[in-house]
């Protein structure tokens, strides 16, 4: 592999190279939470389509991924955690990124189109322009980045419901707050942690005045207690039970315990943990509706 393009000769490499690119684990996670939001709204779990659904939704997280590298890639070269990634480190060309992320897109299209309904294919469009085209820019401007962000990073359980059901309503709009308002304390304490690396590309993600300091807890705060009612309405809408109801309380309230922690000490050790916590809440959250509708 010479500096710039894939090699033709080393193939397991090159793929590796292109799995690295799309952020498969990443990809991954959010098809998982897309996935959740099929099984919700769908009457039968139809398997094909499931696994269908988690190709297309990774498939197209991954386009909106590398969308993110090609544009950022002078960037990322400044920051330590990025400076390996594909495209700085010259492992491939923007070219062959380029094609990859179009390869990617497309095929996610098709398979939306094909096997579910248009909706579903326009939204997950929509969510890859946003993330790719308008929050990417926009996180060298402020912590605006973050709320348009939070937009296409909610879009999975509402587009897995859609495609279950190729039907808007209030069901797939609590599944898009919740994980709406998760975003922020989740991507907050990220910021957080890695706020050095951000600021030597330039990346202004704090919410207040930028600082590491109590103005900031307090906007995660907030928005972390939004998650305690919103994890009832899928109770009240009689899409789950009065289980994963109970379930999400607990772990909302746990999940803003910890925004409290942060705010006494307002140190990177408890943004860390706001962090993992973060990673937590969700899939606890998610597969309690599943098991509780089953």
């Amino acid at each position: 592999m010479n500096n710039s393009t894939l090699s033709i000769q080393n193939p397991l490499a090159s793929v590796r190279v292109l799995f690295e690119l799309l952020k498969f684990r990443l990809a991954a996670l959010i098809a998982f939470s897309g996935a959740m939001g099929y099984c919700l709204g769908a009457a039968v779990i139809d398997a094909l389509q499931l696994v269908a659904f988690v190709v297309a939704s990774i498939a197209v997280t991954g386009a909106a991924n590398i969308i993110n590298q090609i544009l950022e890639k002078d960037l990322d070269k400044l920051m330590k955690r990025t400076a390996g990634r594909p495209l700085p480190s010259g492992r491939i060309s923007v070219d062959q990124a380029i094609l990859w992320a179009v390869v990617l897109g497309v095929v996610s299209m098709v398979i939306f189109v094909w096997m579910f309904n248009i909706s579903t294919a326009l939204i997950s469009l929509l969510s890859l322009v946003l993330y790719g085209f308008v929050y990417t820019p926009l996180k060298r401007v402020g912590p605006i980045a973050v709320f348009v962000g939070a937009i296409p990073g909610a879009f999975p359980p509402m587009i897995g419901w859609v495609a279950a059901t190729n039907h808007f309503g209030l069901e797939p709009g609590i599944l898009f707050a919740i994980q709406f308002f998760w975003q922020f304390p989740h991507f907050w304490a990220i910021a957080w942690v890695l706020d050095d690396d951000y600021k030597r590309a330039g990346f202004r993600l704090l919410p207040a005045n930028g600082l590491k300091d109590s103005d900031t807890t307090l906007q995660i705060m907030i928005y972390t207690l939004f998650l305690i009612p919103v994890g009832w309405l899928p109770y009240k809408l009689g899409m789950t039970g009065i289980n994963s109801a109970f379930i999400a309380t607990v772990f909302g309230v746990l999940f803003l315990a910890q925004t409290f922690h942060l705010m006494r000490h307002c140190s990177d050790k408890t943004a860390r943990q706001l962090m993992f916590g973060s990673f937590l809440y969700l899939p606890i959250v998610q597969i309690a509706f599943l098991l509780d509708k089953l």
